[in-house]
């Protein structure tokens, strides 16, 4: 039924988010013999108002260290025998989530909960507005706290 899992990752969310984000994609990636995309979005340093603050090749650095993190992540939850592509993006969250899902031909998305607070009320967070505006299916987890 899925052969293509996107999993985006926040690389400083808590380490039980992230394992139960991976864990999962890992058992139904083994049980439909699928591919895994993980994903992690990292800020964008092109608006000139923000580059100006940075050294130029803070973005690059950034981006860099982003993808290792990735890995070690990958390597610690996935086991070897899953197929993984590793992906990093700069920009909107929920935007990049949804361009790279587009751009895989991702067939599922898996993505945390979070806790609401009063500011997701009036903004929205990012698992909301992916399952708001994908355009394939989107699985979200809870925790069990």
């Amino acid at each position: 039924m899925y052969k293509r899992i996107l999993v985006p990752i926040d690389i400083q969310e808590g380490e039980r988010t992230r394992k139960m984000s991976l864990e999962r994609a890992a058992e139904l990636c083994r049980f439909y013999d699928a591919k895994l995309f993980a994903l992690t979005v990292v800020p964008d340093m092109g608006m000139p108002i923000v580059a100006d603050y940075f050294p130029s090749d803070a973005g690059d650095k950034i981006v860099a260290d982003a993808e290792n993190l990735l890995h070690e992540l990958v390597d610690a939850h996935i086991p070897d025998d899953i197929d993984v592509q590793h992906l990093v993006a700069q920009g909107s969250i929920y935007r990049r989530i949804l361009r790279m899902a587009e751009k895989v031909e991702a067939d599922l998305i898996i993505m945390p909960a979070h806790r609401i607070k009063l500011q997701d009320y009036l903004l929205g967070t990012n698992t909301s507005k992916v399952v708001r505006h994908a355009k394939c299916s989107v699985l979200v987890l809870r925790s069990e706290s």
